[in-house]
């Protein structure tokens, strides 16, 4: 491995821990920031683990938990036997307004929450976070086109 290529992974396993320090589960974090550092192309599963230090199942998991959250998928090249692992196009993108309608039903059911328990602001506060989240996401994803389209033109 290249010093520059070291660099990258130490930059990546300080990211996936970031992420799991935030919530997202240890491998997943680990796989995810591999495939960012990754070549256009992507890893073989095989890769990923050699690269990582980790086993086929853990890599197995890993990248079964980031397809099923929308923000990597399988591609399979002609004339190669295995497949590789490679971020989504407009992976953040994609996963946020993906989620944009369970942020209502989210409020919706803490409404009913609320209304169950004589809720003292809990879950009423949760559904107007939510709500809110909702309202906004559609400006702040046509927001990050703009901004993307200004600053990263496509050819």
């Amino acid at each position: 491995m290249t010093p520059r290529e070291h660099r990258a992974l130490d930059a990546a396993e300080q990211t996936a821990a970031l992420l799991a320090s935030a919530g997202m589960p240890r491998m997943p974090s680990r796989v995810l920031a591999a495939l960012v550092a990754a070549p256009p192309d992507g890893y073989t599963a095989a890769e990923l683990g050699e690269r990582l230090g980790i086993s086929a199942a853990a890599v197995s998991g890993a990248v079964r938990y980031l397809q099923t959250v929308g923000v990597a998928h399988r591609m399979s090249r002609p004339g190669e036997r295995r497949d590789r692992y490679v971020l989504t196009d407009d992976t953040w993108y994609a996963a946020l307004a993906g989620k944009n309608p369970l942020y209502e039903q989210l409020a919706q059911l803490l409404d009913r929450i609320a209304a169950e328990t004589d809720d003292t602001g809990h879950a009423a506060e949760m559904a107007r976070f939510f709500r809110f989240i909702a309202a906004r996401m559609p400006e702040i994803l046509e927001e990050w086109e703009r901004v993307r389209a200004d600053e990263f033109p496509r050819g």
